[in-house]
């Protein structure tokens, strides 16, 4: 599939976003391990979620009612079945890494795959830290990949400093620890996001943080709640946010948007490109923060740099970031280039090449990234390369070309963000 994206003077109107998918994927799992039923409201429906939630009921989790109420009929800690099949988490990085945590504390054997290329992506973090709380695991290349075959046991407690920025590690060693005979205390000094500690607070679980970077998780707590409210996702939001930023004309009215201060580096560093966002009517659900914005157009951006303890906040942003600041006055250098995963990785290369087909002048150095500013882009061809967040970057671009782009294989947004494209022309017409 391909779509033609032409350039546009104003973005303007007022929408929501869909729920976001950290959020939805960390209320679905944990709602299974509570006791009693639990109500999810403006759950996010994509080929990732609907993988977790099958992989749920293979564990014998039922539900009842449509994604945008769903009812969750938790099973307690203790209270899944051993699965007759192989648990398939698709493209879900999240899916496989929250549930191999929580498979690792279960008194029986289950086997977690994946597509190919989840296959391939690492899991040895993960597997290194459950096999010292105890449980038995198995996979390819010494447990590094998928997919990987695990017996659950009573876990131990473990004191543990991730080694890597990453949320989907923490949370899943967090979910262990529930399985524990003590208390487990996690060192996080990436400051990666805290979705999975803010739900768990709001289910009564014994945790705590000590300090800027530690948590303690008691084992054996029991679970209830009665209702998550999932937030519009702010890195979809980020998009059309940059688009209304840099469009000349026109203003931008998001509703009910999570501004976890984990995720809202996007904000932070337009506001110190110039971007006016009013973050309105602030309000909480589920210990998660939740606001309004509105964003003002017809600001000149300027450019910026973005130091590498940023990064962690700003991870799925960077490919629109650079984007963005093809169109700012003077340079943006983005430092920190060695602390993105390989995902990320691959995915700011595929965006790099893309943009520069246009004309803009991006310099890979060894530890930075560096954008040169106030450039005009000539609309082309464009390949997504099957990455949903390197499409929707080149979409944003594209608004703001001399001339009309073409992107190919567009199929990867519309599993992940259903409904971008149409959302997008509706606030340029």
């Amino acid at each position: 599939m391909e779509i033609t994206i032409r350039p546009v003077e104003k973005i303007e109107g007022q929408t929501r976003i869909a729920g976001d998918k950290s959020i939805s994927h960390r209320a679905l799992l944990l709602s299974s391990l509570a006791e009693g039923n639990i109500e999810i409201e403006g759950l996010f429906e994509s080929e990732d979620t609907i993988s977790n939630l099958n992989c749920l009921k293979e564990l014998g989790v039922e539900v009842a009612g449509d994604w945008g109420k769903l009812i969750v009929k938790g099973k307690g800690l203790r209270g899944f079945k051993e699965p007759g099949n192989v648990l398939d988490a698709g493209k879900s990085g999240t899916t496989a890494r929250l549930l191999t945590g929580m498979l690792a504390g279960q008194p029986f054997h289950s086997t977690l795959t994946g597509d190919v290329s989840l296959r391939n992506r690492p899991m040895e973090k993960l597997t290194g830290a459950l096999i010292q709380m105890g449980a038995s695991i198995s996979g390819r290349h010494n447990n590094e990949l998928l997919p990987l075959t695990i017996r659950g046991y009573d876990l131990l407690p473990i004191n543990y400093s991730l080694p890597v920025a990453s949320a989907q590690v923490k949370s899943a060693l967090m979910i262990a620890a529930l399985y524990s005979r003590g208390t487990t205390e996690i060192v996080d000094y990436f400051n990666t996001n805290d979705h999975t500690e803010r739900a768990l607070r709001y289910l009564g679980a014994g945790i705590e943080k000590t300090g800027k970077n530690h948590t303690i998780i008691k084992g054996s707590t029991k679970l209830k709640g009665e209702k998550f409210h999932i937030p519009g996702d702010i890195s979809t939001a980020a998009y059309f946010i940059v688009a209304a930023a840099l469009a000349p004309h026109g203003e931008l009215y998001l509703e009910d948007i999570g501004i976890n201060p984990t995720r809202t580096g996007i904000l932070e560093v337009l506001g110190k490109m110039g971007a006016e966002i009013e973050v309105l009517n602030i309000r909480e659900y589920n210990c998660e923060p939740v606001a309004d914005l509105h964003v003002k157009s017809g600001r000149n951006l300027r450019g910026v740099e973005i130091n590498k303890e940023m990064i962690p906040r700003l991870i799925d942003e960077i490919p629109l970031l650079t984007a963005a600041a093809i169109f700012a006055e003077g340079d943006t250098v983005i430092y920190g280039g060695t602390e993105l995963g390989v995902k990320e990785s691959v995915r700011l290369k595929s965006t790099t090449i893309e943009l520069q087909k246009m004309g803009a002048v991006i310099e890979e150095l060894p530890d930075r990234l560096l954008i040169r500013g106030s450039t005009k882009l000539s609309g082309t061809r464009y390949e997504s390369n099957g990455d949903h967040r390197v499409t929707m970057a080149l979409a944003t671009a594209a608004l703001f070309a001399e001339s009309e782009s073409v992107i190919t294989g567009i199929e990867a947004v519309q599993a992940s963000s259903p409904g971008f494209f149409e959302t997008m022309k509706r606030l340029s017409s």
